[in-house]
Parts: C-alpha cells; structure tokens; sequence
C-alpha cells in the first residue's frame, strides 16, 4: 500500500487489535470497578483506540481530551508541545492516559510533567501499540495492547504526514 512517497506492508490486522482493545479494557474495568476514572485521550492518534475501548469499558468514568505533537513525517522531532489541555478537574483523581502508541516516550514524558504538580490520586498509562526497544523513560506503561518493533507503523489512527489514519489495521514500512 502507498501513502504519499512511501510503500507500507500489512502488519496487524483489525481483528487483532480489537481483541486487544478488548482485553485493555477489560482489565481497566476490572481495576477500576470501584472508581470513577478520568480518562485522557491523546488526540489525533487515539481517537480510533478510544472509541473501540468505551465499547468494552464497564464501570463509571469520566473522558477527557489533549492534543500534543512531537513527529514531523517519519521521526519525532524531540520537542512536544501541548495544543489542548486538558478541560475536566483533575486533582484528587484517578487519571489513565489513553495513548495510540508509545514509542521513544517524549510525549508521554512530557505529560507526566504536565499532569505531577495537579495533585492526583494515581496516574496509569494505558497504550494500544507499544514499541519497548525504542522506549527510554522511567514511567511505567501499565496497560499495553499490542508490542511492535522499532519500525515506522501507520493506521489504525497513527498517521504519515496526517494520512493513513482512516486505515483500518496496521501497516509497517517497507524496508528499501
């Protein structure tokens, strides 16, 4: 498959990462089945990961949103800013980031810092895809749907200069 100037191959498929999802879910609920959780989305990769998750999710909550950025074309550019923050009260919460994929970290870095001086209850992260070789940092990931190797990937939400997000399962790039 061709996106823009690049070649992509099938990697995972739809099915797999549903069932994945499931499971996140699933696991949450049980974890959580006596709270009231704040979950976080981190726009626009998660919105695809978000919304299969509240189909398994059981339990109360609340949902919330933030934008941040880090990746120009196929690499990060090490610096993350914020582009919406986060609306709902946090403090003397239970907050879980909701995270498209974890990567080398700098933008769940960059949220941890964000969110460790309002006062919450307890702070997890919860990603669909995880790549651990490329993960450098010190937060744990306590929930993690499916790992991936170092490779560029797109669908599913995750995108290549904003496109592929639409893609329904995974693609990985082809090695030239």
């Amino acid at each position: 498959m061709r996106l823009l100037d690049k070649e992509f191959e099938l990697f995972v498929t739809q099915q797999e990462i549903e069932s994945a999802i499931a499971r996140i879910s699933q696991e949450i609920s049980s974890d959580y089945s006596d709270k009231c959780p704040l979950f976080v989305g981190v726009l626009n990769g998660c919105f695809r990961f978000t919304g299969e998750f509240f189909k398994h999710y059981n339990g109360a909550c609340e949902v919330s949103f933030v934008k941040m950025a880090s990746y120009q074309g196929l690499t990060s550019t090490g610096i993350v800013e914020t582009l919406l923050d986060i609306s709902a009260t946090i403090e003397g919460r239970d907050l879980i980031i909701l995270e498209d994929i974890v990567d080398s970290g700098s933008t769940l870095q960059q949220l941890v810092n964000h969110f460790s001086d309002k006062n919450i209850n307890s702070f997890k992260i919860a990603t669909l895809f995880y790549k651990p070789a490329a993960y450098d940092k010190e937060y744990e990931v306590f929930y993690k749907g499916i790992e991936l190797p170092s490779e560029f990937v797109v669908g599913y939400g995750l995108d290549y200069n904003e496109r592929g997000r639409e893609l329904n399962d995974l693609y990985i790039l082809k090695s030239e």
